[in-house]
């Protein structure tokens, strides 16, 4: 025989799963220290500077639509 299954049950089980998961992605979001933010944009300048700097074509106004 099947299981009996309370819809009511396993709907809010879903729904509270699902708010834990987006808790967990604010918590590493927002949980974080002022000195561990400014450490992350300063990583991610560095290396939008290296991939700039390494570019082989450099973008000019031409080449952007600008007449």
């Amino acid at each position: 025989m099947a299981e009996i299954v309370n819809l009511r049950q396993v709907r809010k089980r879903k729904a509270k799963e699902a708010d834990e998961k987006v808790a967990a992605q604010n918590r590493t979001l927002f949980g974080r220290t002022k000195a561990e933010k400014k450490f992350e944009t300063a990583v991610s300048r560095k290396a939008e500077r290296f991939l700039d700097d390494r570019r082989l074509e450099k973008p000019t106004s031409d080449k952007l639509g600008d007449k």
